[in-house]
């Protein structure tokens, strides 16, 4: 199975990831715990050149975008697929979904430029996806207590809102496939409703 996780800064992405890693690896399961931008040697590069605050030249929407979609590339051929062909659960923090709602809800780029991406260099979706919703001001003040800001996480408050509501926008597209779920909950009942919403796929 091919699980993303998705939401604004400091919901609680990576303590759910690890919980559900941990889950599945209590029932024996092979499973592979990655992330987007990221995954491999390369596609981490260019996951240090989208998040530093150190470039001497401002980053214009097309070079995000792309750069996305080029580590992406790289991951699915790396990793992801060659997981799932082997029969193993990839869980993703973030996938074709963050760009969505970032780089057209949030940057207010094209959704056609995202569909002809996903078109050709997405081959494979998730079958499930976790979207962990909070309000804007609750994840940023939890984002600023693990430290530094990246690039993303610098943004205002206003991207942040227009991001949140992306989200919303393919949550209610794709209900079968989208599960929201309420991160303002402490974390056990966070996992609680995941495991719920795992059941029911597995059955």
């Amino acid at each position: 199975m091919f699980i993303s996780f998705e939401g604004t800064e400091g919901v609680g992405k990576t303590t759910l990831i690890r919980r559900i890693y941990e889950h599945f690896q209590a029932q024996g399961s092979e499973v592979v715990l990655t992330r987007e931008p990221g995954g491999t040697p390369m596609a981490e590069q260019i996951r240090s050149l989208l998040l530093s605050v150190n470039h001497d030249e401002q980053m214009c929407n097309d070079t995000e975008l792309l750069l996305m979609y080029a580590a992406r590339a790289q991951h699915l051929a790396q990793v992801i697929l060659p997981a799932l062909a082997a029969g193993k659960t990839v869980l993703c923090d973030r996938f074709t979904d963050a760009s969505f709602a970032y780089q057209c809800a949030g940057r207010g780029l094209s959704r056609e430029k995202l569909q002809l991406l996903n078109q050709n260099f997405v081959s494979h979706m998730p079958a499930l996806t976790f979207w962990l919703d909070a309000p804007i001001e609750l994840g940023m003040s939890r984002a600023r207590e693990r430290g530094a800001l990246d690039r993303f996480e610098q943004e205002k408050v206003t991207f942040f809102e227009k991001v949140r509501a992306g989200y919303q926008e393919l949550w209610q597209a794709e209900p079968e496939r989208i599960k929201r779920l309420d991160a303002t909950q402490s974390p056990d009942l966070v996992f609680a409703e995941a495991l719920k919403y795992l059941q029911t796929v597995a059955a």
